[in-house]
């Protein structure tokens, strides 16, 4: 299907996005992008905006909101892609924040975006939004997808039901957005009447809270009584804030709880899906009576312990192993390494320092042993980068395959055992790309418990990619010690888990997560995201490469580095080590690739035994500096400093009785 630009005259819409210094031009206006997850917003964002997007976070909260910006008919607006929500009584703090987003910042339009194959479970929310008395305009997108199985749904009977203008559109081909944008430069509500009508003890109860209502609102009163009905606590703490009879407010919800012999949240949840089941059935039809039945049995396949377990395994073999660990620290960084730098770029630009500078310190810091472009950009782009890569590029398959939502379900009774659910597979998967990032995704856990767990167990036991993959390449030649590493850092992982449910507080993890279909990945996706995230690398974490570069020259020309290294030699040498392998553990804390780059060179004085027990300690050291400070802003400095020094006392002492027990028993690997 052809793709259709976004309309471009001046007269109606621009959807280019205008950058300032600060990412995005300011906007008075804004609009909001909400919906599910998994129902293409992101996408349909981006068909919107551009791709130069703003990142910040909203306020209060560490959650982070993507803002672009468009121009209709010569009017500036501000597009926030909100977090995925499910409906206006919120269980993790990101639906909290889409939430309040909507109801109380005064969005001029909101965009709401629904599967058009799964309309009976998305629309409560729709019906939901379109009784606050907001301009909502209802976006049923993935279309190309729903007309391949033969789903038809009547648009203009849909839009009069729940009573509002509906767009369908396929963002990934982008049919459907210039209609869209038309719809918001001539919004015409369709009707104002009651969208979803209650059982008459209810609907009485809802009168009698709006004619209470004295205060002004910047939704609907009938929404303000239904969350009040349903003991939402913001909606409470608003009615004891703006209201002097609250307490008669109040009364009139425990009245009319105390008439019905359920909970009232639970019956009016219950008459919102079964009008939106009736609005689904009524307004759609399926022309096909078979439908294909390979998405079900991979479904089925990769949620099944008995086959999903080998398809796991057999991913981690082709993709983290193979792809990442072979090709990409295998073969492209022994390119890149020997010959483009080794043989090229290393030569000509000592030659040319040599020639400028005769000051020894200066040559040091450029091409000295920790020099810039000898450790920072060789480590960085030679040895680094192949490595993330190839990772974020299989990372993007798999995300764009909708294989991931599958793995939590997966191995959510595992992870139930060390006190996560699992929804915590996106950010330990996530981490194996790289552990800064994965950190700051643990605000999707749902409770405080389960975000402390995921950042200890990303500080210590889950490698970043550029580290999983050169640690692969060290251990491939001894198959033995690479079988070692799997099982002490998984034992650790789950032994570290499975406590710390025990000793913190709070109440057990739930899982809930929508399963999307699964889609053969789109290359352009693929590409796009994958060209983000490397973008992101070298914009975020290669200065830290050469910060660290100077930082080592620094330490080295001022006389501390050796006595840092000297200070690190009797914990080395008590796990078995030689005392030259104290530098890859202080490069370690640098970045943990670094430390992970920096064994490698040093695998030809390390037998298999001392490999095993190097790469173990080294998986499980201390998060490198950029996770340690994002730590320190997600949990705070007390909590940050507990994990720094547990997770060090740890790594020493496992490596320790991993030697101890080799020796022991006399196992050579």
């Amino acid at each position: 299907m052809k793709e259709e630009p976004i309309i471009q005259d001046r007269k109606s819409a621009s959807g280019s996005c205008h950058g300032t210094k600060s990412g995005i031009a300011t906007a008075h206006k804004w609009i909001a992008l909400t919906g599910q997850p998994n129902v293409g917003k992101s996408l349909l964002f981006n068909r919107l905006t551009g791709s130069r997007v703003a990142v910040s976070n909203y306020p209060g909260t560490t959650v982070a909101i993507d803002k672009g910006q468009i121009t209709i008919d010569q009017e500036k607006y501000e597009i926030r892609d909100l977090p995925g929500m499910y409906s206006f009584l919120p269980i993790t703090e990101e639906e909290r924040v889409a939430k309040m987003a909507v109801m109380y910042e005064q969005p001029e339009f909101i965009l709401h975006v629904v599967d058009a194959k799964n309309l009976t479970r998305m629309l409560p929310l729709a019906m939901e939004l379109s009784e606050t008395g907001r301009k909502v305009i209802l976006v049923v997108n993935m279309i190309d997808e729903a007309e391949r199985e033969g789903i038809a749904i009547d648009f203009e009977g849909l839009s009069q039901k729940v009573g509002i203008p509906v767009i369908p559109t396929s963002a990934v081909t982008g049919k459907g957005i210039n209609e869209l944008v038309l719809h918001i430069m001539n919004f015409r509500r369709k009707n104002h009447r009651k969208v979803i009508p209650f059982e008459a003890t209810i609907e009485n109860a809802l009168e009698k809270i709006q004619q209470a209502l004295q205060a002004d609102y910047p939704v609907d009163k009938r929404t303000i009584a239904q969350l009040l009905l349903q003991q939402d606590s913001d909606t409470v703490g608003q009615i004891k804030k703006n209201e002097e009879n609250s307490d008669t407010i109040q009364s009139i919800a425990d009245e009319t709880q105390e008439a019905i012999d359920e909970p009232l949240v639970y019956r009016m949840k219950l008459e919102i899906h079964k009008k939106a089941e009736r609005i689904a059935r009524e307004v759609t039809s399926v022309t096909k009576t078979k439908r294909l039945k390979v998405g079900e049995y991979l479904n089925n396949w990769m949620t099944w312990p008995v086959t999903g377990i080998p398809i796991l395994f057999a991913i981690l073999y082709f993709v983290l192993y193979k792809f990442v660990g072979v090709f990409g620290a295998g073969t492209l960084v022994d390119y890149l390494e020997g010959v483009v730098f080794g043989e090229h770029i290393i030569p000509a630009i000592a030659s040319a320092v040599k020639s400028v500078t005769s000051s020894e310190a200066l040559r040091q810091l450029v091409i000295g042993e920790y020099g810039l472009l000898t450790l920072g950009l060789t480590y960085s782009i030679a040895i680094i980068l192949p490595v993330v890569g190839t990772f974020f590029l299989a990372f993007s398959v798999i995300e764009d395959s909708g294989y991931l939502p599958r793995l939590s379900l997966l191995i959510d009774r595992v992870f139930k055992k060390i006190g996560l659910s699992g929804r915590a597979v996106i950010p330990m998967v996530l981490g194996l790309g790289c552990d800064t990032m994965a950190t700051i995704v643990t605000r999707t856990q749902e409770t405080k418990r389960e975000r402390m767990i995921a950042t200890i167990l990303l500080a210590l036991a889950i490698p970043c990619s550029a580290q999983l993959g050169v640690i692969f390449a060290l251990l491939a030649p001894a198959p033995m010690a690479l079988l070692v590493w799997v099982v002490v850092i998984i034992a650790n992982f789950m032994l570290v888990g499975f406590l710390a449910s025990k000793i913190m507080p709070g109440q057990k993890p739930t899982f809930f997560m929508e399963l999307p279909p699964l889609r053969m990945p789109k290359a352009s996706n693929v590409f796009s995201k994958t060209y983000t995230r490397i973008v992101w690398y070298l914009k975020e974490v290669l200065p830290l490469f050469l910060i660290a570069s100077v930082v080592i020259w620094l330490l080295q020309i001022s006389g501390v580095f050796p006595h840092i290294l000297k200070g690190l030699e009797p914990l080395v040498s008590a796990i078995g080590l030689p005392e030259e392998s104290s530098k890859a553990f202080l490069f370690g804390f640098f970045r943990r690739d670094y430390g992970a780059a920096g064994l490698y060179e040093l695998q030809g004085l390390l037998n298999a035994n001392q490999l095993a027990i190097s790469a173990v300690v080294l998986t499980l050291f201390v998060p490198c500096i950029a996770q340690l400070m994002v730590m320190f802003k997600e949990r705070g400095a007390k909590t940050a400093a507990g994990i720094f020094v547990f997770v060090l006392v740890l790594a020493f002492s496992t490596g320790w009785l991993l030697h101890l027990a080799l020796q022991t028993f006399g196992i050579n690997l």
